[in-house]
Formats: C-alpha cells, sequence, structure tokens
C-alpha cells in the first residue's frame, strides 16, 4: 500500500508542476485559455494572479517531492502537503469549478488516507 501511495503522490506532484507551468507561463497563451475557459481580455487582466497561484502550486509539488525523497522518515511531511493539497481542492471546487474536486481534491484524499493507513 506504501508503494501505491508513494506513486500516487509522485502523480499528484506532477500535476501540481503542470498546473504550475500552465498558471505562470500559458495562462494567456491557447492552451491556458483553453483549459481555463478565459478570453484572452480576462487573462490579460488576471495574469499576475494567476502567476501567484502556480507558483503556489509549485511549492506544493515542492513539499511532496521533498516528503517522498525522504522515504519513510517523510510520512509527516506528505500528510501535511497532500492536506493542503487537499484543503485547497475543496476550496477551489467549492469557489471556482467542481472540476477541481475531482482533479486535485479526491486525488489526495486518496493518496492521504494510503499514507495515514499504511
Amino acid at each position: 500500500m506504501a508503494l501505491f501511495a508513494n506513486i500516487l503522490i509522485a502523480l499528484i506532484a506532477l500535476f501540481h508542476i503542470y498546473f504550475l507551468i500552465l498558471e505562470m507561463f500559458l495562462w494567456d497563451k491557447p492552451k491556458g485559455l483553453k483549459t481555463f475557459g478565459h478570453t484572452l481580455e480576462s487573462a490579460t487582466a488576471s495574469k499576475t494572479l494567476a502567476m501567484n497561484q502556480g507558483l503556489y502550486n509549485g511549492f506544493l509539488a515542492a513539499g511532496l517531492i521533498w516528503g517522498l525523497s525522504l522515504g519513510e522518515a517523510g510520512g509527516s511531511i506528505k500528510i501535511f502537503f497532500l492536506a493542503c493539497v487537499l484543503i485547497a481542492g475543496i476550496f477551489g471546487g467549492l469557489t471556482a469549478t467542481r472540476k477541481i474536486l475531482f482533479v486535485q481534491a479526491l486525488p489526495a484524499a486518496i493518496a492521504l488516507a494510503l499514507v495515514i493507513f499504511s
């Protein structure tokens, strides 16, 4: 079960690196506009906020990678950063789009349960 948890944590970290790239570098590009359903005008107006959000996603990924790099000793770090991802996913799902609940919160909740119970 610990191996599956670590694989899921690595995937979650990769997704957050992808979110960083989308939000920091592609927000007002065709890929970012399509992904987030923004117009160029709204994306240009919110670009600075998106870059900030992308940076936070990078920190979440870094924390998860840090926890993974410590092996068994990284359990508390994995739990903390998975809880952060879960809370951010729930908040995003309630305030932005429900899709975030399935893309971000659900995988974090599963990984968190696997870490806690393995």
